[in-house]
């Protein structure tokens, strides 16, 4: 018989959440990020790592960092070929960025070795891609009981080291929500307390987009739009408008730049208006500022100050 532990919360020392990328990826906890291959995924988290590499500032994040030291195993993508190319790509510090010997033997999300190695380099991040290649061959992914202690002790050696774990994975091809889209047991998800969704919009293929599904510990995060062109190759975009619910179709179901547009053209196209008149009536179709101002630009539309009050206007027509 074990014995009896008890934990008096009175002894228990309160500790805020530091957050390597607010408010998506916290240190000391598990983080998903997922969504169907050839997405983008995998690029966007070696963009990422690069800049944490370097110390520079994440996307949509205004936060000074200093440069960490990163794990990065994989067992879908050749180092040499395919991981190195790429982060040097992206300007990354190699030196920052380490990955245990896999040579003799697999790598899984509870062998000593990731402890070993955190304690060796340093590193503050750890990444496993895919999660299922790093379970073990005994472990049924599908069963919560066996994935529930699999993640556990994941999960009290982020705490322990104060330690970022990113965990990325595919998507099954269900419906539904996205809590129920990533493949094997629901506890995946349950467990993390950070789940991003990355995928593309069907009508513009190069244009991806990182969606926030879970946040436990913050507010949802603003979606983040990043270019994954094969001639231009990769550029962040930033903050989007669009649900996690809206990525996984493809398409948003009312695009918000489009629907600009059209208040933009419906209300002027008799002439001026109110400024005040148009922001109200943007709210009202659920239209932010910042969507509003560049539907704004793109039209050109013009204002004017008369009486200590603003009026917007389309251009004359040519």
């Amino acid at each position: 018989m074990s014995e009896l532990k008890i934990i008096n919360m009175e002894d228990v020392e309160v500790r805020e959440v530091e957050w390597l990328w607010y408010p998506y990826i916290p240190y000391g906890k598990i983080t998903i990020i997922q969504g169907d291959p050839g997405e983008g995924k995998t690029t966007a988290v070696l963009q990422l790592s690069a800049l944490l590499s370097k110390g520079e500032k994440l996307p949509c994040d205004d936060r000074d960092i200093e440069p960490v030291n990163i794990i990065y195993q994989t067992a879908e993508d050749g180092l040499n070929d395919t991981v190195k190319p790429r982060l040097v790509a992206a300007n990354a510090d190699c030196t920052k960025i380490k990955v245990i010997d896999e040579t003799d033997k697999s790598l899984t999300m509870i062998d000593e070795h990731i402890e070993e190695a955190i304690l060796e380099t340093g590193a503050r991040v750890v990444i496993l891609d895919p999660i299922q290649a790093y379970l073990g061959a005994e472990v049924n992914m599908n069963s919560a009981n066996e994935i529930r202690d699999v993640t556990k002790q994941l999960g009290h050696l982020a705490d322990r080291y104060n330690c970022a774990i990113i965990l990325i994975g595919h998507m099954n091809k269900g419906g539904g929500k996205a809590s129920y889209r990533g493949l094997g047991s629901i506890d995946f998800q349950a467990v993390a307390r950070s789940v991003l969704i990355v995928g593309r919009l069907k009508d513009n293929p190069t244009m991806r987009i990182i969606a926030q599904g879970k946040s436990s510990l913050a507010p949802e995060g603003d979606s983040i739009a990043f270019e994954l062109n094969k001639d231009t190759g990769f550029r962040w975009i930033g903050k989007c408008e669009m649900s996690v619910e809206e990525l996984l179709s493809g398409t948003p179901k009312d695009n918000k730049s489009q629907l600009a547009e059209r208040l933009l053209n419906e209300m002027l196209e008799d002439g001026k208006r109110l400024q005040s008149d148009i922001l109200a009536k943007a709210k009202d179709w659920d239209i932010s500022k910042r969507v509003l101002d560049e539907a704004k630009k793109k039209l050109g539309v013009k204002s004017t100050k008369t009486a200590n009050k603003w009026y917007w206007e389309l251009p004359p027509k040519e």
